[in-house]
């Protein structure tokens, strides 16, 4: 059994492990409630979008040839924009996307696949893993802008027009609830916008015409989607960051509990034996 000297000195290594987790969770708290409203403020204006994008289908366009983000090929090629946070510290949200993202490459029947990832968590698991990563872009920050990831979706879209790729994927961490995040993997290339009803294809006029509309629209669609999804893996970052630390907490606290009792029963014992050593020292001087 470990002496009291030691007991002390585990107790207080405990102890400021649960200080910093405590302090952790503090700050991943605050960001986690920006990351929120950020991404309940930018969920409306991506349904409007893909609510417009449902109606120019709907409408007769003045040209035959569709739009190169409309355009469907034979799948030879698969590329994945894989979304992850910077850092560790949040629990299975890594482990969850990246082995999401894993399998859907594996059973995609041997068709080639690159991936363009987000975030050094995805980069770190694509490299070792030894997948063909076309592209890396890390160091977003928690509040990022969507000038910042214009190049994400500047580089997806070239490579599906050039034909690079024939569909292209987004996969990322959805915020669910604070103790609920939930790897998705979407189609966004090509486009595929809603199928609206029938009483609703009617009521829209489009100037200067739909096919103006939907030649500007389309890209703007494939940028609101990567930073919705760069929204949505932060709040799942820091609510999966805050759940984790204040796990962490709680469990050195009940870990500081049971050394404490461990250190009271070493220290009795010792306390009793010393006493045992006086009374048997006693009795023998005075047989």
């Amino acid at each position: 059994m470990p002496n009291t000297r030691e007991i002390r000195r585990r107790i207080k290594s405990v102890q400021s492990t649960a200080k910093i987790t405590k302090a952790m969770e503090m700050v991943a708290a605050s960001k986690m409630r920006r990351a929120q409203e950020r991404v309940l403020a930018a969920r409306p204006y991506a349904e409007k979008m893909a609510e417009i994008l449902a109606h120019l289908a709907s409408q007769p366009l003045e040209e035959d040839i569709p739009h190169p983000l409309l355009r469907r090929r034979e799948t030879q090629r698969i590329e994945i924009v894989h979304v992850t946070p910077d850092r560790g510290l949040c629990g299975g949200l890594n482990a969850n996307i990246n082995r999401s993202t894993s399998s859907f490459i594996l059973q995609s029947n041997g068709v080639s696949t690159s991936v363009v990832t987000v975030g050094k968590k995805g980069r770190d698991f694509m490299t070792r893993y030894g997948r063909d990563v076309r592209a890396v872009f890390t160091d977003l920050g928690d509040r990022p802008n969507v000038v910042d990831i214009l190049p994400i979706a500047r580089i997806i879209i070239d490579d599906y027009t050039s034909g690079f790729a024939d569909v292209v994927y987004l996969a990322y961490s959805r915020f669910i609830t604070t103790t609920n995040q939930t790897p998705v993997m979407n189609q966004i290339l090509p486009v595929e916008p809603a199928k609206v009803e029938d009483m609703k294809q009617s009521g829209y006029i489009y100037e200067p015409s739909a096919t103006a509309v939907m030649d500007e629209l389309l890209p703007r669609f494939v940028e609101m989607q990567v930073y919705h999804a760069v929204l949505e893996s932060i709040a799942s970052e820091q609510s999966a960051r805050m759940v984790a630390m204040r796990n962490a907490t709680d469990n050195a606290e009940d870990m500081i509990d049971d050394l404490t009792l461990v250190y009271n029963r070493t220290r009795q014992e010792m306390i009793t034996g010393e006493l045992l050593d006086i009374t048997s020292g006693v009795e023998a001087l005075e047989g």
